[in-house]
Formats: C-alpha cells, sequence, structure tokens
C-alpha cells in the first residue's frame, strides 16, 4: 500500500477516478503525441458514460490532453481552454466490452501523426493504458516510458537494451507485443530515470524503427 491508497492524490475534485485519473489520462495521450493533439474523438465506456459527467470527466480528460496536471487550477475551464488552443474535440458514448467501468478511447489527431490509446482510471487516480493502436498493453505512467514501433525481429530488443545500459540507465520493466511472428511489434520499457535527450537521439535514429516515443512520468499533481 502506497501513501495514496491512504491519503488520495494532490488534484482538483470531486473524485479521484472519474476526475484525477481522466486527467492523467489525457496527460498520457498528450506525452505520448508529445503535444496537444489538433482534434480529438473521447469514446467514453461504462461509469465514465453514465456519470462522468457529474465529476467532471469530459472536463478533466480535456484538461489532460492539454497538459494540465491533476492540481491545476484551471481544470474546471478546460472546455474554454480547448477552445482557445485550437482543439477540436467531440464526446461519445462507446460499448469497451468486459473492461473497467471507468475506461475511456480517445482518438488522437496531429499533423503528424493518429493515434488510438484505451486507458482506464482504476481508483486513487491510478490508471491502467492498456491498448495503444490495436497493440495490447499496460502502462500506469508511473516512470518514464519508452515506447517503439518496428518489424518484429531478432537482435532488436538486445540493441535497445545496450544503449540503455551504456548510458547506466537501470530498466524497471520492458514488455514486447507484436501481431504476428515477423509482423508489427510494440516494445515498451519502462526506466528507473529520464534518459537525456543524447539517448533519445541515439535510440531514433536506429534502422528499422517506425516510431520511438518518449512519455516523461506523469506524477500526481504539480
Amino acid at each position: 500500500m502506497g501513501i495514496f491508497d491512504i491519503i488520495g492524490p494532490v488534484m482538483v475534485g470531486p473524485s479521484s477516478s472519474h476526475t484525477a485519473g481522466a486527467v492523467r489520462i489525457g496527460l498520457f495521450c498528450h506525452r505520448l503525441l508529445g503535444r496537444t493533439p489538433s482534434g480529438v474523438v473521447i469514446g467514453l465506456h461504462g461509469s465514465f458514460a453514465a456519470t462522468g459527467e457529474g465529476h467532471g470527466t469530459p472536463l478533466a480528460l480535456l484538461a489532460g490532453l492539454l497538459g494540465l496536471a491533476p492540481d491545476d487550477e484551471r481544470i474546471p475551464h478546460a472546455a474554454e481552454l480547448a477552445t482557445e488552443s485550437g482543439l477540436a474535440y467531440r464526446f461519445e458514448d462507446e460499448d469497451l466490452g468486459e473492461v473497467h467501468p471507468n475506461s475511456v478511447h480517445i482518438h488522437l489527431e496531429s499533423e503528424e501523426a493518429q493515434l488510438d490509446v484505451y486507458g482506464s482510471s482504476t481508483g486513487g487516480a491510478r490508471i491502467d493504458i492498456w491498448n495503444i493502436d490495436g497493440f495490447a498493453i499496460s502502462l500506469d505512467g508511473e516512470f518514464p516510458t519508452l515506447l517503439f514501433v518496428y518489424p518484429d525481429r531478432s537482435g532488436t530488443v538486445a540493441v535497445v537494451s545496450a544503449i540503455l545500459a551504456n548510458a547506466a540507465i537501470n530498466i524497471a520493466t520492458m514488455k514486447v507485443h507484436r501481431t504476428t511472428r515477423g509482423g508489427q511489434a510494440l516494445m515498451a520499457v519502462q526506466l528507473d530515470e529520464e534518459p537525456s535527450e543524447g539517448v533519445l537521439e541515439s535510440l531514433r535514429h536506429l534502422p528499422h524503427f517506425q516510431q520511438v516515443r518518449f512519455i516523461p512520468a506523469l506524477g500526481f499533481g504539480g
């Protein structure tokens, strides 16, 4: 049990799951994309759809997508901020199947990329990002994280591990997911510390990688 299980996160309320957790899902998407998206379609599932409006869930998701933290006092004004920033958004109800009731599907668009992210707010502001672009995954945003998309081939994990080891960066967890043998693969590497820009550039210039994304740890407040 951690401290946040006892006293809760630093946040703008009213709910750690429907508000603070929703902000952190949106913030994960913001950091995954590397900026505020130009457009989003947000599919609310279960309790997020049924009771989210009363708990401020739509505003919380928008706030995170704008890069705001769970304790930012501007969260209640996220709709106005989204309009000012040029973020086009639409909410809809979506049945995501047998998943956590506080779940959401966010389709992100920017000039450079489109991404589909599925996540759940599991309580106490904790989140589980469980699918990115069709890859089953499980990320909580509590570690600095590297994501790689590449054609599945031998030796890829070793090359990434060697670069991180040479930089004295410890790997907390590493998971590899692939569509089929020899198909598309996604590697998620959670780290004990943030890599330098030089390390990130070395990783981005490796051959065969189609995407290399870095997501800083989210934290629970400003």
